[in-house]
């Protein structure tokens, strides 16, 4: 499938003045550096814009604890006291 496409693309490009050529291999060098910058990014930024999305009753959920009785709210082991 993925061959399918990049062919067809070729196809079509090849039939393209040079001119033209060369503003869609800008167009598609735009595309990849955009991806390099997406996928670079820090970790803290990914898990800030994915933390965003999630309303704030849901964080409300989240024991206080959590930290300290881990094994208590993963394996039903009893709780600590801080």
């Amino acid at each position: 499938m993925q061959t399918d496409i990049a062919q067809s693309i070729f196809d079509k490009v090849r039939i393209l003045s040079t001119a033209e050529q060369e503003e869609v291999l800008e167009i598609v060098e735009d595309k990849l550096s955009a991806s390099e910058r997406t996928e670079s990014r820090p970790i803290w930024e990914v898990i800030t814009e994915i933390s965003s999305r999630i309303p704030e009753e849901e964080w409300a959920k989240i024991p206080s604890d959590g930290s300290i009785n881990v094994d208590h709210y993963l394996y039903g082991a009893p709780k600590k006291t801080r």
